[in-house]
């Protein structure tokens, strides 16, 4: 499936730049009030902007992906681009790129067009790691990249730099590995992580206090299934030092008339690391790695209760019916067994009329 030309996020649409936003553009990038940690890297001229703006166009054309413009949805007003660059030079990744215009500041939004830029990357675009390259000095874009779930993983100077700048701190986004068996270190940091989802409260099969063993027996049911090619592990994995920050199980039944179906379950991330996108950018590999199987549409359970639908709403999931009480989590507390579905191609999902 190619990259999106057009996303939505809650407060914005991002979409591929057209020949009438140049003027836009060009007046975002030559605004100082931007550049206030970088006043030499704004364009010099407005001929300047508007050849980034047509490199920008061009990138699109050759590459399938880029930097969108971000219109704000109850507007229709343009307030910056965000989006992805393929680099190739000495080192080869996806830079991942934002600029608000100065109005725009202050709302979150540049958290807003990063997470998403990062999501769709991991969901689209493997077989590059991600980088935000930010200058410690920029504390905002700073806490925009880890809170969109980077982490510092060196420095590295920029063509553009002054003489006396220091270089700039690279931020790698978390990698995407699909795996049908555990190495040791990595089963026990799964089972690690999902005990301590366990104890702070996430709905992954178990109440808080859950024995290891009971655990450990939960994991053990997934690998004769990953074993036989029915079903595949989702890491999510530090660029930093490989540990595993989240997983997810996409499972394939037995009934070869719902071959193009998979179930997802067992989602979850470092409960030590929560808001920091995580969770989303483990959905997006989900989504990579069951397009890869042959999957069209996925479907997970979600307890009641938990404030998770609104989370799986934001990654395209519908609530398509549900087990009323099905799940009991002590005596007198039954909550529902929601079901939710979402189809890979986007396409609505719409009851067949013959029933």
């Amino acid at each position: 499936m190619p990259f999106p030309p057009v996303v939505e996020t809650a407060r914005l649409t991002l979409r591929r730049p057209e020949p009438a936003d140049r003027s836009a553009w060009v007046a975002l990038h030559r605004d100082p009030r931007t550049y206030r940690h970088a006043p030499h890297a704004m364009a010099p001229t407005d001929e300047a902007a508007a050849e980034f703006f047509e490199a920008t166009r061009g990138h699109w054309d050759e590459r399938g992906f880029g930097f969108w413009v971000a219109q704000e949805r109850a507007t229709g007003e343009v307030v910056g681009v965000c989006g992805l660059k393929e680099v190739d030079g000495d080192a080869h990744f996806l830079n991942l790129y934002y600029r608000l215009g100065f109005e725009h500041l202050g709302r979150a939004l540049g958290r807003e067009m990063s997470r998403t830029s990062a999501a769709q990357a991991l969901e689209f675009l493997p077989g590059l790691p991600v980088w935000a390259l930010v200058k410690e000095v920029n504390t905002p874009s700073v806490r925009t990249a880890i809170g969109s779930g980077f982490e510092r993983v060196g420095t590295r100077a920029l063509r553009d730099d002054a003489a006396d700048e220091p270089p700039s701190t690279v931020f790698a986004a978390p990698e995407v590995e699909a795996v049908t068996a555990f190495d040791h270190t990595t089963r026990e940091q799964v089972l690690d992580l999902w005990v301590r989802t366990n104890d702070a409260g996430g709905a992954v099969g178990f109440l808080p206090g859950a024995p290891r063993p009971e655990v450990e027996s939960a994991l053990a049911g997934h690998e004769p299934s990953m074993a036989s090619g029915h079903g595949v592990a989702v890491l999510l994995r530090s660029a930093l030092d490989a540990r595993v920050l989240g997983v997810g199980f996409v499972e394939r039944g037995s009934n070869r008339l719902l071959d193009h179906k998979r179930t997802v379950g067992r989602v979850m991330t470092d409960p030590s690391l929560r808001g920091r996108n995580l969770g989303r950018l483990l959905m997006a590999g989900i989504h990579r790695v069951a397009r890869t199987v042959g999957a069209e549409i996925l479907t997970l359970d979600v307890r009641s209760g938990t404030g998770t639908s609104g989370f799986y709403e934001s990654c395209g999931y519908h609530e398509c019916g549900r087990v009323l009480g099905a799940i009991r989590v002590a005596p007198g507390d039954e909550r529902d067994d929601v079901r939710m579905t979402r189809r890979l191609d986007d396409r609505i999902l719409v009851p067949d009329p013959r029933n």
